[in-house]
């Protein structure tokens, strides 16, 4: 969103000075002019330096930036304002990304076309089920609904994904330094002792010796272990894009210890909570599941949904297509079973979904009380081996003074 000073003139002939927020000096032309205002002049005001402004041009839409316009949407269209009017005042309180992408949203609906369809322009911004969802809350007449539950829905992957990213950056950061640290000391600080201890001509423990020929290799050779690790990595990254490298990754993924079963238990939350809201808003069961599979951040569970879709479409109960995936723990086909004797999959699948959000947020908490203590016994034995290994020669040599 860009500022401008302007002069114009009123109806009535008198100037008028102001300034106007807008995405284009285009645009904000139309904005005063749809305000009786005949513009003399107007002037872009550079709020950031040159190469800030540069960057912005390239700023992305973020997840957090979708949470907010459905909900804010949520609100204006639930306390009576017009898509239109609701979509205007938006326009003007996001981000310039977000902006742009009202802006489309709000010229399509204008020029006659329906909300959902002006959102398949940017499915990669809203994804599949947003879609989905406001398609049928279109139909049913039922959209302040269908937003409010997407608002909530959205809300609480979001804070969901928070705890959970938030419980690995404590390992990560330690790890990183322990890397740093064992850097800096093998390439640096053991070269400078080894000839301190060739001078003396000293007899060095077996640590100390391993340490010194760790060092020696890493020094003379570092150019080649940069090489492997820059191609080694590149060649991984390409392979994990492949179907066979990324079936490879995701099977790994869920059989690490204690990262799995969290990994699992995030995976079946974001699942059965999509599934839910789209059979809630009137989506077919076939076609919930179709998109589901789309969601699903792990090809396992991609592939078993959707051959899942199919076995329903012939006629199988969806609880028997189900269950006999072991990605799927027991209790998700004992309820589906319920559900759909009951005609209440919808519901089920909410309580699945709150079931395992628990059961996730327990693991998130169980993980980072595990991991702390483990931490520092790793890093307590890094710094003992290292000062052993470095200290008790130095303490050896001058011993024989």
């Amino acid at each position: 969103m860009e500022k401008f000073d302007y002069l114009a003139v009123s109806k009535d002939k008198k100037k008028v000075k102001g300034q106007i927020e807008a995405l284009s000096q285009t645009q904000a032309i139309s904005i005063l002019r749809t305000k009786g205002l005949f513009v003399v002049n107007l002037n872009k005001i550079e709020v950031l330096p040159g190469w800030l402004l540069w960057l912005n041009r390239w700023q992305r839409v973020k997840r957090q930036d979708v949470v907010h316009f459905t909900r804010q949407l949520a609100t204006m269209i639930k306390a009576g304002l017009p898509l239109t009017t609701a979509l205007s005042i938006l326009k003007y309180q996001s981000n310039l990304a977000m902006a742009k992408v009202i802006d489309d949203i709000l010229r399509e609906v204008e020029g006659g076309g329906s909300f959902s369809k002006a959102l398949t322009k940017h499915t990669n911004i809203f994804g599949q089920v947003y879609l989905s969802l406001i398609q049928s809350g279109e139909a049913a007449g039922v959209l302040e609904k269908v937003l409010l539950r997407l608002a909530d829905n959205l809300e609480k992957q979001a804070e969901f994904r928070g705890k959970t990213k938030n419980a690995l950056i404590y390992p990560a950061i330690i790890s990183v330094a322990m890397i740093i640290v064992a850097i800096v000391m093998t390439i640096f600080v053991i070269p400078k002792l080894t000839s301190l201890y060739a001078e003396f001509d000293a007899e060095l423990p077996l640590m100390t010796r391993m340490l010194m020929g760790v060092s020696n290799f890493m020094v003379k050779s570092w150019y080649l272990w940069l090489g492997l690790a820059i191609v080694g990595g590149y060649a991984l990254v390409q392979w994990r894009r492949t179907p066979s490298g990324r079936t490879f990754f995701d099977k790994i993924s869920l059989k690490i210890p204690i990262f799995g079963p969290l990994k699992t238990k995030a995976i079946l939350t974001e699942i059965t909570r999509t599934l839910a809201l789209l059979v809630e808003s009137g989506v077919s069961i076939i076609e919930a599941l179709e998109i589901t599979a789309g969601t699903a951040d792990n090809v396992l569970f991609t592939g078993s949904i959707k051959r899942a879709a199919k076995e329903v479409e012939k006629g199988i109960p969806l609880a028997v297509a189900i269950g006999q995936y072991e990605h799927f723990p027991p209790i998700v086909a004992q309820m589906l079973a319920v559900g759909e004797e009951t005609g209440k999959v919808d519901e089920v699948m909410f309580n699945l979904s709150g079931y395992f959000e628990t059961e996730a947020e327990q693991a998130v908490k169980g993980l980072t009380t595990a991991i702390e203590p483990l931490m520092m016994i790793l890093l307590g034995v890094g710094v003992a081996f290292l000062v052993i290994a470095i200290v008790l020669p130095i303490y050896n040599l001058t011993s024989q003074f």
